[in-house]
């Protein structure tokens, strides 16, 4: 059979501009589930492709004679998924499959527009719902235990460019965060052998790749095994010219960690700070304190690794100073990128299971949830103000003043990077503030212009 894996992206992430700016951002990889599932089927003797729509223009025309449609899906690109099924079944004989993290949490809407719905990780079930011995419209697959008997990412089916190599080395957190969708995706969390880890690092350093993720969610949350595998790459030659990584500011605890991650060129790590205030923090079980946060920035810029810091914007218990005081404390500290989030309500989390039941949320509409977009009403301004701060937040961080030191700390390529940043962020904020005034149809509009009548029936007179 031929098997088409797709990976879609919404409007704004197809728009080719957002694609030119990804590319000022990192280096553009590949979601590994499909090319592990892709891979699976393959080994069976089917035809596979695998694309990714962020990375690539892909010819639909040609591809409608598929036997089956194979579509991952998060939230802010279910409705581009529903609408790539609907067309297929529409214009082809495919059958098609829906699954991923939006569909785990949201079978019964995926159920809708798919013959078939995978819940969980796919591995142990995809063969058999393709080739027809699970004919259940919702699959919930079990969970795997032994993450080493999985198959590598094939990457010989992408048809999409990829730069950059993905490894996840464990599945799952030992924490979970309110507003965290993987930690209930992936669960619980898993490990696999460090040999295991180590054998698919050679594989990607065989196909030729220079860049490499570490996907776990917090690579460095076992510390002993996260040092050997750093030994062990440094040791066997397996360092990539960069290799970013996801962490928590409790790794600036072990000096010894640090010293490997910068000779194993594990120089660029996203660190989840969500906020300088403490009951932000524990509002959403960070497990984190204030100290913690100040302590591995400066630890971090010590070792020459660069920080992605990672802010949450919207957490009940900050206020408007509270978020620009965050924004200013990275920047003081050189971080090299800003991930700054508008707190969302992913279905299937504690944050939307609050904000339904409080009768916050203000938009159902999928292709906003995609933590740039103000979805619920804050509690401590409205809910343009918050969107409008994220909007000053970017501009606040992405200021050509920083470019200079950047420049200084990390060289010239990453100098450059920050400047396209900077250029890039200014020409977007430009464009949605002005589709706020004038684009009916837009969320930032809605958001401007939100009723409010509607404002004082939900959370009372503190708006008007």
């Amino acid at each position: 059979m031929k098997i088409l894996f797709i990976t879609p992206a919404s409007a704004l992430r197809r728009f080719p501009p957002y694609r030119l700016a990804g590319k000022a951002y990192g280096q553009a990889n590949s979601i590994t589930g499909p090319l592990i599932l892709g891979g699976i089927l393959k080994k069976a003797g089917h035809q596979v492709e695998v694309y990714e729509e962020l990375n690539g223009s892909v010819p639909y025309k040609k591809l409608m004679d598929a036997d089956v449609l194979c579509l991952y899906t998060m939230t802010c690109s279910a409705p581009r998924a529903y609408e790539l099924a609907d067309l297929f079944h529409k214009n082809s004989h495919a059958r098609v499959l829906i699954g991923g993290m939006h569909a785990s949490a949201l079978p019964e809407e995926a159920a809708r527009h798919a013959d078939q719905v995978i819940v969980g990780e796919g591995e142990s079930v995809i063969l058999d719902v393709v080739e027809g011995r699970l004919t259940d419209k919702i699959i919930r697959a079990p969970c795997p235990k032994d993450l080493d008997a999985l198959p590598f990412p094939d990457y010989s089916i992408l048809k999409t460019p990829c730069k950059s190599a993905n490894v996840m080395s464990t599945r799952g957190c030992p924490f979970c965060c309110s507003f965290c969708t993987t930690s209930r995706m992936f669960h619980p969390y898993r490990q696999r052998s460090i040999d295991s880890v180590i054998e698919e690092l050679r594989y990607y350093k065989r196909l030729g790749f220079r860049y490499m993720n570490f996907e776990d969610d917090n690579f460095t949350a076992d510390r002993e095994r996260a040092k050997e595998i750093c030994r062990r790459m440094i040791e066997e030659g397996l360092t990539f010219k960069e290799t970013f990584f996801f962490g928590r500011t409790d790794l600036a605890k072990d000096e010894e960690m640090l010293d490997l991650l910068k000779k194993a060129h594990l120089t660029r790590v996203l660190v989840g700070i969500e906020s300088l205030n403490q009951k932000s923090l524990d509002a959403v079980n960070k497990h984190q304190s204030v100290e913690d946060i100040r302590n591995c920035t400066a630890v971090l810029a010590k070792h020459g690794i660069r920080l992605i810091a990672s802010l949450v914007l919207g957490i009940d218990t900050d206020t408007k100073e509270d978020i620009l005081h965050s924004v200013d404390f990275v920047k003081s500290c050189n971080a090299y990128q800003l991930q700054d989030a508008v707190l969302t309500p992913y279905p299937g989390t504690e944050t939307y299971k609050q904000m339904t039941e409080e009768n916050r949320m203000i938009s159902t509409d999928w292709t906003v949830f995609d933590m740039m977009d103000v979805t619920f009403i804050p509690k401590n301004m409205s809910p343009w103000e918050l969107q409008d701060l994220f909007y000053s937040a970017s501009l606040r961080f992405y200021n050509f003043k920083s470019i200079p030191a950047i420049w200084k700390a990390f060289g010239a390529e990453y100098g450059l990077r920050r400047l396209a940043m900077a250029i890039f962020f200014r020409l977007g904020v430009l464009a949605a503030r002005g589709a706020s005034h004038n684009w009916k149809s837009t969320q930032m509009y809605k958001l401007r212009h939100f009723d409010a009548k509607e404002l004082r029936a939900r959370v009372g007179p503190r708006f008007t």
